[in-house]
């Protein structure tokens, strides 16, 4: 943070006869011998990413991406489950496969940090933990952190309520459907509706809500201090 300045005394070459020493007149102020102190620049905001903040990103993208295989684990016992209705569990678990992307942008607040971290996470699943959708999963991990980090831009990354982290599920879960709909062909079957449903109601939970609970119970340890969550938490 820059140190505040103070405007230096004004001097003049050579006083005026009955002028006292070392005074000056400021017409904007409208008094006599008095300098007016400067006002401190504000702090301008980094745009680009510190160390600090990209080490914390590749934590979140490692520690994710093995939280994302464990999900992946749960996907076949959820088929068993839910019987006729099998085909949905994708999207009951869809959520749980995009939390990061508005974890570390609620962290660190700046552009396009949502995107790295999801991407961050898909490339440990099919770098170490050999996931089974190979390297499209990339592609898929940058189409998750895209939707859940839309809504967090539109807000100029200022804005971080509940509602924000609402509609970041919500986005999320739009843009992947989306996706993955020309992916499979989801559009020409009868309960098309009822897998956009169940999607948006996961991401909504475990995406955008679950996100904000775990920012927020991180910050509340300290660990987080140094990051621009910590520093809204101080005001």
């Amino acid at each position: 943070m820059a140190e505040p300045r103070t405007t230096p005394q004004q001097t003049t070459p050579s006083a005026a006869p009955g002028a006292a020493v070392g005074t000056t007149d400021d017409p904007t102020t409208g008094t006599t011998g008095r300098t007016r102190p400067a006002t401190p620049r504000r702090a301008v905001r980094r745009r680009g990413l510190t160390l600090h903040e990209t080490v914390l990103i590749a934590v979140l993208g490692v520690v994710f991406g093995f939280v994302y295989w464990a999900f992946v684990q749960l996907w076949a016992p959820l088929q068993l489950a839910m019987g006729p209705l099998a085909d949905l569990a994708a999207n009951v678990l869809a959520g749980a496969w995009i939390v990061v992307g508005p974890l570390a942008t609620y962290i660190v607040r700046k552009p396009g940090v949502g995107i790295l971290a999801e991407t961050l996470a898909a490339l440990v699943e099919v770098v170490f933990l050999a996931s089974p959708a190979g390297p499209l999963l990339l592609l898929v991990g940058l189409v998750q952190g895209l939707g859940a980090e839309l809504p967090f831009a539109l807000t100029r990354y200022r804005r971080f309520g509940w509602w924000v982290f609402v509609a970041s599920g919500v986005s999320a879960a739009l843009v992947t459907f989306a996706f993955n709909a020309v992916r499979f062909g989801w559009l020409g079957q009868d309960y098309a509706m009822l897998r956009l449903g169940v999607q948006v109601v996961s991401c909504v939970v475990l995406c955008g809500l679950t996100a904000r609970l775990l920012g927020d119970a991180l910050a509340r340890t300290g660990a987080l201090d140094a990051f621009a969550i910590g520093a809204a938490r101080r005001g």
